[in-house]
């Protein structure tokens, strides 16, 4: 087992394409990511026991949501539980290229923890904003329900889009420049940025605005990326 300078060596050579991603997952999540990988690494953790370690991160802050009064200080610790327990989605990718101990089994695994984050982020809003809100109109008891769909059908339409491009392109070339326009561009869509509404816990009223613009471009990044996808998949047909 070598040192954490040459693990962390190792780890930078087998990082995904920057392609497709934004400034935030580049430059923080994935470097944060390294550096957990490493330590999992060191401690002779497996990408799946990663995994399960990112989903009792992100879990937990999740059902503080549901359960807590919203405060400063939840909102603090719900934002670094959630970041860290983003963090530890990439260490899991990054140590199983690392190690060559990935599989069917860890992507599954994978995806199976990141679809249930987002379908319980937003469950978690809709029960903190039920419980604790004082809203002044049942209609924003649709926002999370809202926010859940566009973000649901972006996982699902995107793995689809990844799974089914692959099989049509089988053994092409696919290489391409990475924009960092794009990256920029993708930062409002980014789950890592979509993270720091939580840090206004502490002003409900903050929040709810901050969450709802969200939703908003979130919906708006929905109907671009499946304009997108279905032309370029179209384009794939044989004839």
């Amino acid at each position: 087992m070598g040192s954490t300078g040459t693990v962390l060596r190792e780890l930078r050579g087998a990082q995904k394409s920057a392609k497709g991603v934004s400034l935030y997952s580049r430059y923080v999540n994935r470097p944060a990511g390294r550096l957990l990988a490493a330590g999992a690494y060191r401690a002779g953790l497996t990408p799946n026991q990663v995994t399960l370690v990112s989903a009792l991160f992100t879990y937990t802050a999740l059902a503080a949501v549901a359960l807590v009064e919203p405060s400063w200080t939840l909102g603090l610790l719900v934002y670094a539980a959630l970041a860290i327990g983003f963090a530890f989605d990439s260490a899991d990718g990054q140590l199983a290229r690392l190690t060559g101990r990935g599989g069917p089994d860890g992507e599954w695994l994978d995806h199976v923890v990141d679809c249930g984050k987002l379908v319980l982020v937003h469950t978690a809003v809709l029960i903190s904003f039920y419980r604790f809100g004082e809203l002044s109109s049942d209609a924003w008891l649709l926002l999370p329900l809202g926010f859940q769909l566009a973000a649901v059908v972006t996982f699902c339409a995107g793995l689809l889009r990844e799974k089914l491009g692959k099989a049509a392109v089988a053994g092409a070339p696919t290489a391409s420049p990475v924009s960092r326009v794009r990256a920029v561009a993708l930062l409002p869509a980014d789950y890592g940025i979509f993270c720091l509404v939580f840090l206004l816990l502490g002003a409900p009223g903050a929040f709810r605005a901050g969450y709802a613009v969200l939703a908003v471009v979130h919906t708006l990044f929905l109907a671009a990326f499946l304009t997108k996808w279905f032309r370029e998949l179209r384009a794939l047909r044989p004839g």
